[in-house]
Parts: C-alpha cells; sequence; structure tokens
C-alpha cells in the first residue's frame, strides 16, 4: 500500500469547506464524491459503515452530513450540506449507517460504503487521511491505493461466456 504522508506543508492545510473538521467534513465529502463518481447512476440505498473515529463523532463532527453531501455530488464548500440528509430522503435514497466504534481498520478516518440500485452494486473503502485529503483502499473486495493526486481510470469488465468481445464506448 502506498504511503499516507504528506508530500507538503500545504496538503494539511485543508480546503475552503463547511464543518468543523477538514478530516471528518471536507475528506469525508470527497471519499462520498469519490463513490459517486465511480458508481455513475442514481442510488436507491446507500450503507455507510464507519470504523473507529468516524463511528465515535460521526454526528458531532458532520461526518455523516458530508458522506451524504459526498453521494450527492456537493463539493466540500456546498451550502446544502447540512440538508444532504434532507436531500437524500427527498430523492428516496434509503441510508444505513453501521458503526464499528471498535475495529481493527487500518486508519481511525475509515468508511466502507455500498451503494445500490435495481441495475449495480459497488463497494469503496476508504480513508480520511488529514487536511481534506483522503485514499481509496478497497474497490469491490479488490486491495487499491489511490489518492486525490492521482489521475485514476476504473474499468469493470464481467466476463460474458461465448463472447469474445465486447465494446460499449
Amino acid at each position: 500500500m502506498k504511503s499516507l504522508r504528506f508530500q507538503s506543508v500545504f496538503d494539511i492545510i485543508g480546503p475552503v469547506m463547511i464543518g468543523p473538521s477538514s478530516s471528518h467534513t471536507a475528506g469525508a465529502v470527497r471519499i462520498g464524491k469519490i463513490v459517486s463518481s465511480i458508481f455513475d447512476d442514481t442510488p436507491t440505498e446507500v450503507e455507510f459503515q464507519l470504523f473507529n473515529s468516524f463511528a465515535k463523532t460521526y454526528r458531532g463532527h458532520g461526518t455523516d452530513l458530508a458522506l451524504v453531501a459526498g453521494i450527492l455530488g456537493m463539493d466540500t464548500d456546498d451550502p446544502e450540506i447540512p440538508n444532504s440528509l434532507e436531500i437524500a430522503h427527498k430523492r428516496g435514497i434509503k441510508i444505513v449507517w453501521t458503526i464499528q466504534k471498535d475495529s481493527n481498520a487500518p486508519h481511525p478516518n475509515t468508511t466502507k460504503i455500498t451503494v445500490k440500485n435495481a441495475h449495480k452494486t459497488i463497494s469503496v473503502t476508504g480513508i480520511s487521511i488529514g487536511g481534506g485529503n483522503i485514499q481509496v483502499t478497497e474497490l469491490n473486495g479488490f486491495a487499491v491505493s489511490l489518492n486525490m493526486n492521482t489521475p485514476t481510470i476504473i474499468i469493470v469488465h464481467q466476463d460474458i461466456q461465448g463472447t469474445v468481445t465486447y465494446t460499449h464506448l
């Protein structure tokens, strides 16, 4: 796994944001937004598994609002972040919280997000490493190491018996 260390002192200053904590709100928005981008569809249900520090302070630090805001495509400075749970409810998105206060997650600010609709399901584990910076460590059960500074293309392949090639653009 790639190091979680910062490259510059400017990496820990933090972004322009709504909320009290760059790790628990800005980082959480960014994790949710990455998951939304990967899912690339309208979800009907989102389950957030929160570990350790995220689990202990998610309501007090606004991590719950931030994660849902990211799933809705909001940025870290969106004034609608405090209303994200209500917006998700109005859009018919079921939100489920699984809280694991004492786990062996690799970082205290870890969340595993499972997003579903009638057509597909994805699961992404993300870490808020400080200063609003994040790292994705798992995608659909596969270990990965993606961060905000790495342009990434994700290709999902489904083996279809009897098909040599199939290209969908």
